[in-house]
């Protein structure tokens, strides 16, 4: 069972952010997620698994403009919060709340899940898995090359998703982010298998989202280039 330290935040501290803009910078249109300010909160959460308490009497809250890093050993819950946020786990007990948020939407259907495995069809395009995408979860077309731009897969649009190395299968995982709008990213180890140049282009990626009013909450063993995110530290007090 694991214990957890939250670090830095204040329930009460939302600051007066305007609204949630997309990554070139455009605000979102009324009525949209994001489009006011938020605050995702968790309280007195426990996640149970196979009979084993994962963690217990976990508490955080998130505004708009904030990311939160979530740290701690193997197995001591972190991709379990962020799927339990995702709707993709049972909360065993406590209560998860999106503040704020659109009114006749989910929590999930206002969330990005990026885990640990990329969800692609090898037989189709770089392009045609990311308008499969972009379409299933409520975007148009026109994103489609923006997103691309924005993770540098452009001169591959039109290569199988077979033939991607596993840099660059993340890349077109990351592309869905980019591809469709909403306000709350839940990132599982979203640095994995990227090079260098790749992970600064998610960072700033990452900073345009906080900067135009978005939340991030990313479970990671080390920087993921994020400097003045807040920790959760699950694991033993």
């Amino acid at each position: 069972m694991s214990d957890a330290i939250f670090t830095g935040i204040d329930p009460k501290g939302a600051q007066n952010i305007g609204g949630f803009h997309d990554y070139h910078g455009r605000p979102a249109p009324r009525g949209q997620p994001g489009a006011r300010l938020m605050q995702l909160t968790g309280e007195k959460l426990a996640c149970n698994r196979g009979g084993r308490d994962v963690f217990t009497g976990l508490s955080f809250s998130l505004s708009s403009g904030e990311a939160l890093e979530v740290t701690g050993r193997n197995g001591a819950g972190k991709s379990s919060l962020l799927r339990m946020i995702a709707g993709l786990v049972h909360v065993s007990a406590g209560r998860l709340a999106l503040i704020g948020g659109e009114p006749d939407a989910t929590l999930a259907e206002q969330s990005h899940y990026l885990g640990h495995h990329d969800a692609m069809k090898p037989s189709l395009s770089v392009s045609e898995n990311l308008r499969f995408w972009a379409e299933y979860l409520g975007s148009g077309r026109h994103a489609i090359q923006q997103a691309l731009e924005a993770v540098g897969l452009v001169p591959l649009a039109d290569l199988p998703a077979a033939y991607l190395s596993a840099g660059q299968r993340r890349r077109l995982s990351i592309a869905r982010l980019v591809a469709v709008q909403r306000p709350l990213w839940l990132l599982d180890e979203p640095t994995s298998a990227l090079d260098v140049p790749s992970q600064n282009r998610l960072a700033e990626m990452m900073r345009s989202h906080l900067a135009g009013g978005g939340m991030i909450v990313a479970a990671a063993h080390g920087p993921i280039g994020l400097e003045r995110a807040r920790e959760l530290k699950l694991g033993p007090l």
